[in-house]
């Protein structure tokens, strides 16, 4: 069954899971642990959907549950139009998973565990000489025992296994743990290809930089709370920007000049922070005595605080 293209690849809808009822965790009492608190989110096909939080709180939970690996307190979703719930096993076929910390068969050779995981796919590993040569697993590492991997070589292992089916919905947990910049760089691109190709990734991480490069919307998780999903250009619109100018003589005055806030001005040099469309604040101070202007980017990283403001993080959200 594939899931028709006007239906959401994952629904989720008041997704909540505790933890345990009487469990002691010094210095924060008894009680569940609450990983998941209301949950509700849509991913449709052909997009890279980034789950966003710091460690513990939620991501990990959130994957399990959706795959029936855990069972939700309450809520209902569907993945690939199966119901978690009832119809786990049947999902699990046809999605490619990552799990973060893989565990693997050591004495097993990389050719032969992707083998293993191909067989309890139950599905022709389509994909997987493209993606060892691109994410640099050569057939001589494949022959090796994966106990004598290094670590970014059993993380290549784990992507190659989770993609190489060519899976409709891949759902990857921090899928470039232990990766070098470079395979970083060569995963990206292989991440882009799959959405070009129709593919769906949902994928859970707290590195804000490839969340901000490749996914085309993220949901935002603190302490087992949903605290925004939306598109990632809308995130970057709500923040100021920091601009700085410098004027061949005395600055003028700015206060006027649409969208400038927090003006602080030193003779020739002035520093604000610029909400809104850059185009009109670029027009208001052209001028030729203006010699630098350097307006910086909005980033997801200054968004991602904003959310986790005087946030512990080790929290309440507890496991992953």
């Amino acid at each position: 069954m594939t899931t028709p293209p006007d239906e959401p690849v994952i629904r989720v809808e008041h997704l909540t899971k505790h933890y345990g009822g009487g469990l002691h965790r010094p210095g924060r009492g008894s009680g569940p642990i609450r990983a998941l608190n209301d949950v509700s989110l849509e991913v449709e096909p052909g997009e890279i959907f980034g789950f966003l939080g710091p460690n513990g709180a939620g991501k990990t939970t959130m994957i399990r549950t959706l795959l029936g690996f855990l069972h939700a307190s309450s809520g209902t979703a569907t993945v690939l139009g199966h119901d978690i719930a009832t119809e786990s096993v049947a999902l699990r076929r046809k999605v490619g998973y990552l799990p973060g910390g893989m565990a693997v068969y050591g004495s097993l050779t990389g050719g032969a565990s992707l083998n293993y995981y191909a067989d309890l796919q139950q599905r022709e590993p389509v994909r997987r000489e493209e993606l060892a040569e691109r994410l640099q697993l050569s057939r001589a590492d494949l022959g090796r025992r994966v106990r004598d991997y290094s670590r970014g070589m059993r993380q290549k292992l784990g992507v190659i296994q989770a993609l190489q089916h060519d899976p409709e919905l891949a759902i990857l947990d921090e899928p470039t743990e232990g990766l070098d910049p470079l395979m970083q760089l060569a995963f990206y691109e292989v991440l882009e290809d799959l959405r070009d190709a129709g593919r769906t990734i949902f994928m859970s991480s707290h590195y804000l930089g490839e969340v901000e490069r490749v996914c085309s919307r993220v949901a935002i998780i603190r302490a087992g709370h949903l605290m925004a999903v939306q598109h990632v250009d809308e995130l970057l619109a709500r923040r100021k920007r920091r601009v700085s100018l410098r004027w061949r003589g005395a600055a003028p005055d700015l206060s006027e000049v649409p969208g400038i806030a927090d003006v602080v001005a030193t003779r020739d040099r002035i520093t604000a922070t610029l909400s809104g469309d850059v185009a009109p604040f670029v027009r208001a101070v052209a001028s030729p005595s203006l010699v630098d202007l350097l307006i910086e980017p909005a980033r997801l990283e200054e968004v991602f605080y904003e959310f986790y403001a005087g946030e512990d993080h080790d929290g309440p959200g507890g496991p992953g």
